[in-house]
């Protein structure tokens, strides 16, 4: 089983409890998940993330060949900026992944993936290679960089004590490469992340890794686990794959009802890979759509589960797709697929979870709305 790059050093220097994702060893947990969660929200944290695939599409067909695979228009991409996220579909509208796209050039992009699609994308992009006969090369870059997230209110604060005062001119989705923060020096620093927050991605070599990681240590940032991610993006009403998407028509509705906004569509785009049954599911309309659940303080700390089922009266009328205990709005709340018929915002649902009905309304995306 791999492990993350820098995962004995969390565990010997920082007293991280190792956990496994897929097929990845990550770490879940250093002080406590809420403890962990709550940091970001209120001052800042950092995750390593290096369990995402980072791959390198470059050639003289690049453009044409990541036009036809994802959804959203690259046309409208700046050098320098990230896009996305797109989504990359199968034949029938399902997701295959949900994907960040760095432009380097016309000709050079970065792509990072989902941990659990990395192996699957690639054998996708090579498919459509030979299918085009596209003049890309394809290379995996994840064995070689570490990735960092620095995620919250306070991260510009921090990499100016870290002396990349410049950090704080970067634009939402901008990056910059080749790069010295503190002592280390990484390939490629980015203003985003996967938590709701404002925040800073960064790809260094694993050793120069270590010394940023030490630096951030030595400033007072706390790390955090996989297990405060997912909460913090659960609330921040992002998706995951094999909970909110995956290829299984009999698990996950058409793209369509992801609900997934951010302009990961454009729908004026034409020749994308799926496109025929995704228009198809648009005109049709989509017979289940993503929503949240906010339910009642009285519900106490249930954590609401994937497969969960939702009702109005006696109908069941979706399901839980995410769940967990809110840290900050104290209650529960969840993601889950609605049926259209009963998808009315504020609309009073039940939610069983471990054999009880707990009561919950059904609201819109993002759990928590930043000032």
């Amino acid at each position: 089983m791999p492990k993350i790059q820098l995962l004995d050093f969390y565990i010997e220097k920082l007293g991280a409890e190792p956990g496994t994702f897929g097929e990845w060893e990550v770490p879940y947990r250093f002080s406590g998940a809420i403890e962990e969660h709550l940091e970001v929200r209120r001052r800042a944290a950092f995750f390593d993330v290096s369990h995402m695939g980072r791959l390198l599409v470059r050639g003289g067909d690049a453009f044409e060949f990541l036009q036809y695979v994802y959804t959203k228009d690259l046309g409208k991409v700046k050098t320098g900026f990230m896009s996305g996220p797109t989504l990359s579909l199968n034949q029938f509208a399902r997701v295959k992944d949900d994907e960040m796209l760095y432009k380097l050039s016309d000709e050079e992009w970065l792509i990072v993936t989902n941990a659990l699609a990395t192996e699957k994308m690639k054998s996708f992009f090579a498919s459509v290679k030979t299918e085009k006969g596209s003049k890309v090369e394809i290379s995996d870059l994840t064995s070689e960089y570490s990735m960092l997230a620095l995620q919250g209110p306070e991260s510009v604060r921090v990499m100016e004590a870290l002396g990349a005062g410049w950090a704080s001119g970067l634009r939402p989705l901008e990056f910059r490469q080749n790069e010295v923060i503190g002592n280390a020096s990484v390939y490629l620093v980015s203003r985003s992340g996967w938590t709701g927050e404002d925040g800073f991605e960064i790809w260094a070599r694993p050793t120069e890794a270590v010394k940023l990681v030490e630096q951030l240590v030595k400033l007072g940032v706390k790390p955090a686990g996989l297990i405060a991610r997912d909460t913090l993006r659960i609330e921040a009403g992002f998706v995951l794959g094999g909970n909110e998407y995956g290829e299984d028509p009999s698990r996950f509705p058409c793209a369509v009802g992801l609900r997934y906004g951010m302009g990961a569509v454009s729908w004026s785009k034409r020749g994308f890979f799926g496109e025929e049954a995704l228009r198809a599911c648009r005109k049709e309309g989509p017979r289940w759509v993503r929503y949240g659940l906010k339910f009642s303080k009285e519900a106490g700390r249930i954590v609401p589960r994937n497969g969960d089922a939702v009702y109005v009266e006696d109908v069941r009328v979706g399901w839980v797709t995410s769940g967990m205990y809110s840290p900050i709005l104290e209650r529960p709340i969840a993601q889950a697929y609605i049926d259209t018929r009963y998808a009315i915002l504020g609309e009073e649902v039940e939610v069983e979870v471990r054999g009880k009905r707990h009561e919950a309304k059904i609201v819109d995306f993002p759990f928590i709305v930043k000032k």
